[in-house]
């Protein structure tokens, strides 16, 4: 799970989706996308269910684990290499750079980021892009704080949303997709992604790209399925949200974690798995789920690049590849990109 990450990167077709709340209609909301993927052969839920406000906290305790490499990793490079990364960027921009994040959640890694900002160009303007206003808000209040400097426009948006709003801003900008938040999508999906990042840009705009990188199975796996369960919980809470909003009856208990490294899609796969035959109801829905014994919901896939196969997406997407920044133990990358 690659999970910062991952608030609407359940498919990328440019809708918003939905990202919390109580619904009043099974059909409002979530329901459409768990009827669907319920109903399917073989059976899948999409990743942004785990972020309603009780997954969200269990996420921001994944992210603190020993087992979860990403988060430190990625906050250890920016921690090193942020003077030079803002260096590059504004010798780019040519000054005045902004910077526009994509699922900027609370911000704390980019802060460093926009420190180095400041000490290069004086102030810049960030422009943080999330669906959790409280997210944002905790950004905003911060920044405020520690940053004067840096004057901080708040959009509860998704990612297309997001792009589309830089498409319209005025100077350049540095577009951060950290938290390797890409590896959330299967290929083709990421590669329109990346696509959608290269109509924001041009010849004053850059990209900061966050990635995960393939490692040995015994780092790699534990980050997914640590010893105290808490990415267990994570990943049964997506069914604990249909029963708080659609009114399900899935017995929590009834279901095991599982993760799973797939060699040939160079990803570790995420499901819940049925320990036996039941049928479960969704009130809401008016539907009924059978499950045979082992049968699996597919709740996340997270997709882990080498410098080939991403500079080939980029390739594809009509970006080009400028620097690359690693931790010491080249476990995670960091990409500046531009339009090729």
């Amino acid at each position: 799970m690659t999970r910062s990450e991952g608030k609407d990167a359940a498919s990328y077709d440019g809708a918003a989706v939905p990202t919390g709340g109580t619904s009043t209609s099974g059909e409002d909301s979530i329901g459409p996308v768990v009827r669907a993927g319920l109903m399917a052969t073989p059976k899948s839920l999409p990743p942004f269910l785990f972020y309603d406000a009780e997954g969200s906290e269990q996420f921001e305790a994944i992210t603190q684990l020993p087992e979860y490499y990403p988060t430190r990793v990625e906050r250890a490079i920016l921690e090193a290499r942020s003077g030079e990364i803002a260096k590059l960027a504004v010798a780019r921009a040519g000054g005045d750079l902004a910077v526009l994040e994509l699922g900027a959640g609370t911000a704390t890694k980019t802060e460093l980021l926009l420190r180095a900002l400041v000490a290069e160009q004086g102030r810049t303007h960030f422009i943080p892009a999330d669906v959790s206003d409280a997210a944002l808000e905790s950004a905003e209040a911060r920044l405020h704080q520690s940053l004067p400097e840096v004057h901080v426009h708040a959009l509860h948006a998704t990612h297309p949303e997001a792009l589309a709003h830089g498409r319209g801003w005025n100077g350049p900008l540095l577009v951060v997709f950290l938290g390797s938040s890409l590896g959330n999508y299967e290929e083709t999906k990421a590669i329109e992604m990346l696509k959608d990042i290269r109509a924001t840009l041009g010849p004053e705009r850059s990209l900061l790209l966050g990635t995960d990188v393939v490692k040995p199975l015994d780092v790699l796996l534990p980050a997914y399925d640590d010893a105290q369960g808490v990415t267990a919980a994570f990943n049964r809470n997506v069914l604990g949200r249909i029963n708080r909003e659609l009114g399900g009856r899935f017995d929590l208990e009834r279901f095991r974690h599982v993760a799973e490294w797939n060699a040939e899609l160079s990803c570790v796969d995420l499901f819940l798995e049925s320990r036996t035959q039941q049928v479960v109801p969704i009130d809401d829905l008016e539907v009924e789920i059978e499950f045979a014994a082992g049968e699996r919901i597919h709740t996340e896939s997270s997709f882990k690049y080498d410098t080939e196969r991403l500079d080939a997406m980029f390739a594809q997407a009509g970006l080009a590849r400028e620097h690359e920044f690693y931790d010491p133990k080249h476990w995670f990358r960091l990409t500046l990109a531009r339009p090729a």
